[in-house]
Order: C-alpha cells, then sequence, then structure tokens
C-alpha cells in the first residue's frame, strides 16, 4: 500500500535537509520508533527534522506523489500511541520548529511553532502576567504540536478548559504540500466552517500544523491548595459535584485512589505519611485575585468535604508544599508504569457519575481478574484507569483484557461519556470507536479524511481501523 523508502528518495530528502536531520542510522530509529505509550515499538524508515514550513511542505508533496507514509511527532510523550510510525516509512519531527514567534500582549495572543514546549510558553506569557491553562501532566516536556493534536487537558481544564478553548488560527500543511490558515487570530468567528477546531484533535491524520496562534488570559494572583483524605474512594467522588453545586469552581480537582499515592510515593520517594484507613484524596485548588476570596471557597469546599466523611483536611502552607504535592498527583503516570506492564484508558463522564463509572471499573476488574489504579482528573469526571498486569498470565493479558476495556467503555457511553477525555484514540483505541460511534458516523469522519488526505498517506493506521 505504502512505498518502500529507497535510495533515490533519500536523496531528495538530503536536496531539503542536512545530513544530520535525514537520519537511518539503527540508534535514531530506536529513538523514535516508541512513545510514552505502553512498550510498543514501531520504527520508520527514515526520520526527518525541517525546521521551516516550506522544508514541510516540499517533504508532504514528494511523499503525496510517490505514496510514502509519513508520521508526525512532537515529544512523543503521548499516551495512545499517535506518534507510533506503524506503517514504517517517514517519521516527520517538528522538534525544530520551536520559536516562540510573538506575544500579543495587546490582544492577548501568542504565535508559536509546533515544537515550542508547552512549559516554555506558559514560563515566557507569565513573566508578561500572562496565562496559557493547559497544563499536561508531561507540560516540561510536551509540544505544542502534540497538544493540539490531541486536543490535550491537564488539572486545569476543570474551571478554564482544555487545548480547544485556546486555540484561535492554525497554519496546516496539507497531505498534498499545499499551506492553509484555519481560521482568523479573532475570538469570534462566523465565517465558514470551523477547520481550526476540526484540526484540533485530528491527531496528526489531516494535515501537519506549523504554526499556532493561542488565546492568552491574565494571570491569577493567587492560589490555594488542600489535600483532602475520605477513608472511601466513592465518597471522595460523591465530594465532587457536591462542590460545584455549592457555586464553586475550583482551578484544579483531582482524585486519587490509595494504590495510586502508595505507588508514587515509593517511585518519588517522599517521606509523607498516609493513614492507614485512607483509601483516596482529592487535591483540590482554587485560584483568584482575591485571596480572602479563595480563603471563604476553601472553608467553603472543606464544609463539603466533612458532609461527605472525609479525613483532617491538609492546606499547603508554602509553595514548596504546593510543589510537592503537585509532584506526587503529576508522577502517578510514571510511578504505575514502572511498578509493571499497564494499560492505561482515559475514560471520561459527567462529573456526577464518577462515582458509578468508580465502582463499575472496580467490578468489571473482578470479574476478569484483573487490578485497576485509579486516578484522574475528578472535577470534569475524567478517570483514568490504569490496568497493571502483576500476576496475568500473557494469555489473561492478552485475551480476557480487551473484554474488559471494552465493557469499561460501553459503561462510559452508558453514562453519557466516552472512550478518550484527553490521550486520544491513536493506534491502541481504534478498535473500540464502534461503542462511541455507529457506523455512519464513523463513515462520515472516515470521509472527511479522505478529503484532506486522498492517498491516506499521514498517520495512517490511527483512529479508526
Amino acid at each position: 500500500m505504502y512505498k518502500d523508502i529507497d535510495t533515490a528518495d533519500r536523496q531528495f530528502f538530503l536536496t531539503l535537509l542536512a545530513t544530520e536531520h535525514v537520519m537511518n542510522d539503527a540508534e535514531s530509529l530506536a529513538h523514535y520508533a516508541h512513545d510514552y505509550t505502553e512498550d510498543l515499538h514501531f520504527e520508520p524508515q527514515l526520520v526527518l527534522r525541517p525546521e521551516s514550513v516550506e522544508q514541510v511542505q516540499n517533504i508532504m508533496a514528494y511523499c503525496h506523489q510517490h505514496h510514502i507514509a509519513v508520521t508526525p511527532r512532537a515529544a512523543g510523550t503521548g499516551l495512545s500511541g499517535g506518534a507510533l510510525p506503524v506503517h514504517g516509512g517517514i517519521l516527520l519531527s517538528v522538534e525544530r520548529m520551536n520559536r516562540i514567534i510573538e506575544i500579543d500582549e495587546n490582544n492577548l495572543q501568542a504565535t508559536i511553532e509546533p515544537g515550542v514546549i508547552n512549559q516554555v510558553l506558559r514560563n515566557e506569557v507569565e513573566s508578561k502576567g500572562l496565562f496559557y491553562p493547559p497544563d499536561p501532566a508531561s507540560k516540561g516536556s510536551c509540544m505544542m504540536g502534540g497538544n493540539v493534536a490531541e486536543n490535550s487537558g491537564g488539572p486545569k481544564a476543570v474551571k478554564y478548559g482544555v487545548t480547544k478553548d485556546y486555540i484561535l488560527n492554525l497554519e496546516v500543511v496539507l497531505p498534498t504540500g499545499e499551506l492553509i490558515w484555519t481560521g482568523a487570530n479573532v475570538l469570534k468567528n462566523s465565517t465558514g466552517y470551523n477547520l481550526t477546531q476540526l484540526f484540533v484533535g485530528s491527531e496528526g491524520t489531516l494535515g501537519i500544523i506549523t504554526k499556532i496562534v493561542v488565546r492568552l488570559i491574565p494571570l491569577p494572583k493567587h492560589d490555594l491548595l488542600m489535600l483532602v483524605p475520605f477513608a472511601s474512594a466513592e465518597k471522595a467522588c460523591e465530594a465532587v459535584a457536591a462542590v460545584f453545586k455549592a457555586g464553586i469552581t475550583p482551578s484544579a480537582m483531582e482524585f486519587m485512589e490509595r494504590d495510586a499515592i502508595d505507588f508514587t510515593m515509593k517511585y518519588i520517594q517522599t517521606s509523607m505519611v498516609i493513614k492507614d484507613h485512607i483509601k483516596a484524596h482529592l487535591l483540590i485548588e482554587v485560584d483568584g485575585n482575591y485571596e480572602d476570596v479563595l480563603m471563604q471557597d476553601c472553608e467553603k469546599i472543606s464544609e463539603i468535604m466533612y458532609a461527605f466523611d472525609c479525613d483532617d483536611v491538609l492546606f499547603a502552607q508554602s509553595s514548596a508544599e504546593k510543589a510537592n504535592l503537585w509532584k506526587l498527583r503529576r508522577s502517578v503516570g510514571e510511578a504505575v508504569k514502572s511498578h509493571s506492564i499497564y494499560k492505561e484508558e482515559d475514560t471520561v463522564v459527567p462529573r456526577a457519575h464518577l462515582p458509578v463509572l468508580l465502582r463499575g471499573v472496580k467490578s468489571i476488574g473482578e470479574k476478569y481478574g484483573f487490578k485497576s489504579v485509579c486516578y484522574g482528573h475528578a472535577g470534569d469526571g475524567n478517570l483514568h484507569v490504569n490496568i497493571i498486569k502483576d500476576n496475568l498470565s500473557d494469555e489473561e493479558w492478552n485475551k480476557k483484557l480487551p473484554l474488559g476495556i471494552r465493557e469499561i467503555f460501553e459503561l462510559c457511553v452508558s453514562l453519557r461519556g466516552t472512550i478518550s477525555g484527553e490521550h486520544g484514540i491513536g493506534y491502541v483505541q481504534k478498535s473500540y470507536m464502534d461503542i462511541a460511534f455507529n457506523k455512519i458516523e464513523i463513515e462520515l469522519q472516515k470521509n472527511i479524511k479522505t478529503v484532506f488526505d486522498p492517498h491516506h498517506i499521514l498517520n495512517p493506521g490511527k483512529m479508526f481501523l
């Protein structure tokens, strides 16, 4: 279906890029053969690292003409296999396209390239009193091109929204090599189809993003952080919706069950002590410009928490304590990964249904004999379910586990949720798309793919069977 890369192809790419950016040595191919998805490896035949839009255009035009598969990649921190070159071909890395082109302080916008690291952008705008809220767990290493492709979220999503809520306009190289802008640098746009939002979350299947115009907001002056322990994980989940019903919107509201905390404390070697009877924690942050108002919110939240039988509420008293608590939360994924072979499912339901989802996940685990470690963004109903292999046989892992995962996803959809909140479908979840969409809905999406990519060369093997 796709052309193998030969010497003539490599010679063409060497006319576009310096030798050190056209790579097919064993070490480079192995490096770009994986992302953060489980232990999957697919080697490309050639790695290209362009630094200009024109180079990307020429690469794509050539690959379109010659039917060469192209897998775009940013930092490779994804968890759904979106950057895996499952059909070999070209691995096109945007890591060298890493300029912050402009920060427009008057219009609260920034124009950047896709290789800019999320935290680098955040630091730069915060130095000017501005704020870019989306903050994935990998914010210190993930790149904005990948964030846009996956519509990344993070803890701040509960108050501020996800990546899509901050993207105004995109420059995109189509699979044919043609160049488009998807919209305009404005807050309101009712002109034609919304191509910008079509590309956000498209997982690199429709085009390669080469410039991003993001919306910024003023930086909040203060934040307060509390850690709330519960003897019951379900009670912790039940408390979540009550906070919003009381009229308070935290800037973050994170759930961690006991195993997640235990694995992480061991992984990061913290001296923190958790009482034996505690089964889960909520990590709750509020932010704003008036500290007295935030204190009132925290007092009200505490009252609500105690109504759901929490233990003593702990307040972070310093910046260092806040940083340590956030390190604990943001390290959970890596901690679980270091403990065992695992699969991470990115479930999401309306937040009031979170207790039902958690109870269902545990029940399904008992049915199929697997253990799960749950944590995630409780405030927006996004529960990360890490299924660990532990003592399961290879046969049980390979044959029973997909059945259990399918039941978990069916439960999500029955609760009016869906099968991915922020990690995307990519390579590993595509066999479950029939749970979220019927045949007509899937066919419409496949037809959109064909309009943009008639030869299906861009990120093949992703999203759909």
